[in-house]
């Protein structure tokens, strides 16, 4: 029943996230409503955070030393950040294969929301990348699915969110006049959210006792995005009205892990 559980909730955030975008891509593209990909930023950034630290971090602390843990967390930190600049060096290397400079120190622009990280990069190639990142997803969520079905349905959520704006991203680069072959390679992307969910299942079903372990690391991995990747993009210039509503929108992601964090306890 867990297993089944964790695979749901793995599509949901894997291949849900991929047309959940592609739905706000259309519906932005057509002018129906005025969600722009700031709006999405902020949203993602503040249900990673409150996931991480009112819901992962708490269960993982409960009866277990703190020590160790919190180690865990400034390794997992350290982790992250040397796994980004791997990816930032690999993808400079090949701009450079094809003619195009890699990008200085701080020229990295995250404005448009993972295209400007994508540009330059077979099709395929990005997949093989995205792949790999909802694969480590998927671990994170059947981590916390193991702990509490509960804190896996706010991680799934979280993931959901957090992936919503990376897709817009991505079907922008891929989609080039042929939206359904963009779909469906990201799709393709995002079912690899429910295998790694499978794996995770597994592996942390064979160290259970490492599980607060495994739970610190999804924790770390959840603030480093936050952190790392999501806010710098949301500090712009920008007019106090402007800033008012992305603070609105971070406070929304917040609310929204809160809600189904006590709806889910009311659940149960």
């Amino acid at each position: 029943m867990l297993l089944i559980a964790i695979i749901g909730a793995t599509l949901a955030a894997g291949i849900g996230s991929v047309w959940l975008a592609a739905m706000l891509l259309l519906l932005g593209m057509d002018g129906r409503w005025r969600i722009g990909p700031q709006h999405l930023l902020s949203l993602a950034a503040g249900a990673l955070l409150s996931t991480a630290f009112m819901a992962v971090l708490p269960e993982a602390f409960e009866d277990h030393a703190a020590q160790p843990l919190f180690a865990t967390l400034l390794l997992g930190l350290v982790l992250f950040f040397i796994l980004e600049k791997a990816e930032l060096w690999h993808h400079g290397h090949e701009h450079g294969a094809h003619g195009d400079a890699p990008h200085e120190e701080g020229e990295h622009d995250h404005g448009h929301d993972h295209v400007h990280s994508t540009h330059g990069r077979g099709g395929w190639t990005l997949i093989a990348g995205d792949s790999l990142h909802c694969f480590g997803d998927g671990v994170m969520i059947a981590s916390t699915f193991v702990a509490d079905w509960r804190l896996g349905l706010v991680a799934a959520l979280s993931v959901l969110a957090h992936e919503v704006p990376h897709h817009v991203g991505d079907l922008v680069v891929l989609r080039q006049g042929k939206r359904r072959a963009a779909l469906l390679k990201v799709s393709l992307a995002g079912a690899a959210t429910a295998l790694g969910g499978v794996a995770g299942y597994y592996i942390v079903g064979r160290w259970e006792a490492a599980l607060p372990y495994f739970l610190v690391v999804a924790a770390s991995s959840f603030i480093y995005v936050a952190l790392a990747d999501l806010i710098p993009q949301l500090q712009r210039r920008m007019s106090a009205a402007q800033a008012v509503v992305q603070i609105l929108w971070l406070l929304g992601g917040m609310g929204a892990v809160m809600l189904v964090r006590s709806l889910a306890h009311h659940a149960h």
